[in-house]
């Protein structure tokens, strides 16, 4: 069976292709060059760089064995565990810009442009940031080198009346929404042109603390859809974004909802994980859920609750992330875990697909930042390599929708916007 992950991913086409194959190429090329990799606990001879032609985004990836493009290539270099300390990272991304705040930042959201990001912090603040020109930062080799502070062009001070714990621009970039447990939702229109926000409203229909958003453009009625969730009763609640009506509320769930996800070619679906150990696929046009998955109940990985989870843009691999350190990929078409694996020693809080599905990127209470390789067999022994490090836990990532290039957010009251240094 095959599993292809490559392609049809929004914003890697068109003028910002070139950039990002390059910056991927880059990642490749310094992965190769780094000695003393390791993988499931084996020391690894260095190997060529995978030599696969960026300007053709189509991977097929393997379940069973490895594609006729993999076999007659070198296989990748071998990624290695986690280290002490970021300096002794064999491949190391830099920090381009920050915000520090008085408090914990949980959430952050790429505008879909690319042109802006945006912060939600513990301290009940919304900044919108101007995303810089990552050319000019990336000449820095060291990591612990200034980092300058980020462009803040929108700061709402009192966005909630608690703290903001999600945020997410729609897919057209003209709406952002962030919920907080104060229970509520600030809806809020955004312009891109002006960066200012316009016309907002508060949705109440939550009885707990909002813990995750996604925006759906619906097919069923040509609409912008909200889907949110979190603690209180534990059911999704469906908004209607042109009317602020509430247009159903989505029960399955015994446990405070703690993530979120739709996909590129995800038409009415999305993806919602759970305190409670599961993760459920639901269908806009059905009340109850469509799947329901239990990854415990496979004999390689113990129940726990699940913090995040993504879905490839072919909607074919699903992985999620989960409170005791570990991450699970599970074959959607086939209804089975593939494997489960752990590149982090503490609670795994972001699982993310890079813009091409070719690189995991997972950040964890343990403080750090992993990127794993996604190309190759899924059923064998996966490379991974620790790329980031705050001072204390992560709590969410964010790939720009373009570039090589991420944010995180820490308990450590910084939010980081992360980059492969040119040299």
């Amino acid at each position: 069976m095959v599993v292809s992950r490559g392609g049809g991913m929004g914003g890697a086409s068109g003028g910002h292709a070139h950039p990002l194959q390059s910056q991927e190429r880059l990642f490749q090329q310094r992965v190769a060059a780094a000695p003393g990799f390791q993988n499931g606990g084996q020391t690894m001879m260095p190997s060529p760089t995978l030599n696969i032609p960026m300007s053709h985004p189509i991977r097929p990836q393997s379940i069973s064995g490895l594609s006729k493009l993999q076999q007659q290539a070198p296989p990748p270099q071998q990624l290695q565990r986690p280290v002490s300390a970021p300096s002794g990272m064999g491949v190391q991304f830099v920090p381009v810009c920050r915000y520090e705040d008085s408090q914990a930042i949980r959430a952050t959201s790429f505008h879909p442009s690319g042109r802006f990001f945006a912060l939600g912090t513990n301290s009940k603040q919304l900044h919108i940031c101007l995303y810089p020109d990552i050319k000019k930062t990336q000449s820095r080799p060291m990591a612990h080198e200034a980092t300058r502070n980020a462009e803040i062009a929108v700061t709402r001070p009192k966005q909630h009346r608690g703290s903001v714990y999600c945020l997410s621009f729609n897919p057209n970039g003209d709406l952002l929404a962030t919920g907080s447990n104060d229970k509520t939702i600030r809806l809020m229109a955004f312009n891109e042109d002006s960066c200012r926000i316009g016309a907002e409203m508060e949705l109440t229909c939550h009885d707990g603390t909002v813990r995750d958003l996604i925006f759906i453009e619906s097919s069923i009625n040509r609409s912008t859809i909200l889907v949110s969730g979190g603690a209180g009763n534990c059911h999704l609640n469906v908004t209607d974004c042109n009317t602020g009506q509430l247009i159903q509320s989505m029960k399955g769930h015994s446990a405070p909802i703690l993530g979120l996800y739709t996909w590129s070619q995800a038409g009415n679906q999305f993806v919602s994980c759970s305190q409670d150990k599961t993760i459920r696929f639901w269908d806009l046009r059905q009340q109850t859920a469509t799947n329901v998955i239990s990854p415990g109940n496979n004999k390689s990985h113990n129940a726990s609750p699940v913090t995040s989870v993504c879905v490839d843009p072919n909607g074919k691999l699903l992985v999620s992330g989960h409170e005791d350190a570990s991450v699970a990929l599970f074959d959607i078409g086939g209804n089975r875990v593939l494997q489960t694996f752990r590149p982090h020693g503490d609670e795994v809080r972001t699982v993310r697909f890079s813009n091409a599905a070719f690189y995991l990127l997972t950040a964890s209470y343990d403080k750090r930042v992993v990127i794993t390789d996604m190309r190759g067999d899924l059923m064998a022994p996966l490379m991974y390599l620790p790329v980031a490090e705050h001072s204390d836990k992560v709590v969410q990532c964010r790939w720009h929708p373009h570039d090589f290039s991420f944010l995180s957010t820490s308990a450590d009251r910084s939010a980081v916007l992360w980059s492969l240094p040119n040299r």
